[in-house]
């Protein structure tokens, strides 16, 4: 007889280093203590925040798969596995909520299409905390991820999603290595309207937080941000 499948949960973890229970609701920690089989980004990572959930079983006994950009398509079959034989599987991102922004999603896709439970778990996503805080349009937004890293090809992109935003008064969202952020924000302010208004949010639900919206022209008349090594988003609309 074969065995019912089982379910494929979808826990959010820490942006930082921000204590579980500051950020998940114990409905969600419990789900994860409970489980032996999950995906991964970094195993490394994914243990020390498991370790600080205290599992049921060891920690060492826990079995992780690594889910990342590298992995082929062709293996994606393979980490339904334990899900097909009828046990539970956790999927945990590197920061936030599996499959935003994040790998996860191909695996979410394939269960559906084996006929697999997905449970989505309440957690911190940096892209909503961001945009819920931002007072830009929470109606129609996009996200974009990573802009070019080459000046000309970035002046363009940022150029483009202005346009858009204007078009569509769309919130553009996205992101940048933290250590370009500085870099990012100085090729906003040289290439976007006066009126455009931006929002940076930093460190997100960690204790240097910081969420500040300014038109691009108030921006310039005061001190810049402190955005170098800190994990942030840009949130752009066009006020025009």
């Amino acid at each position: 007889m074969t065995a019912k499948p089982g379910t494929l949960y979808l826990i959010p973890c820490t942006l930082g280093d921000t204590p579980a229970g500051q950020v998940l609701p114990q409905h969600v920690i419990d789900i994860a203590r409970k489980l032996r089989h999950f995906v991964v980004e970094q195993p490394k990572t994914a243990r020390q925040f498991l370790a600080a959930l205290k599992p049921e079983q060891p920690i060492q006994s826990l079995h992780l798969a690594s889910l990342n950009e590298h992995t082929a398509p062709g293996d994606l079959a393979e980490l339904l596995t334990p899900l097909l034989a009828g046990e539970d599987v956790g999927i945990l991102s590197e920061a936030g909520c599996p499959g935003i922004a994040d790998p996860g999603a191909d695996l979410v896709g394939l269960a559906h299409r084996n006929g697999i439970r997905v449970v989505p778990l309440v957690g911190p996503s940096s892209i909503l905390l961001a945009l819920m805080a931002s007072g830009l349009n929470g109606q129609r937004f996009a996200f974009h991820g990573y802009l070019p890293i080459e000046d000309t090809e970035r002046t363009k992109a940022i150029a483009a999603l202005e346009a858009e935003s204007a078009k569509r008064k769309q919130t553009q969202l996205f992101i940048e290595t933290p250590y370009r952020n500085e870099k990012l924000f100085g090729a906003l302010l040289a290439h976007c309207h006066p009126q455009t208004l931006l929002c940076i949010a930093t460190d997100l639900t960690l204790p240097g937080e910081s969420i500040r919206t300014r038109s691009i022209a108030q921006w310039k008349s005061q001190p810049l941000p402190q955005l170098n090594r800190r994990p942030s988003l840009f949130l752009l609309l066009a006020n025009r």
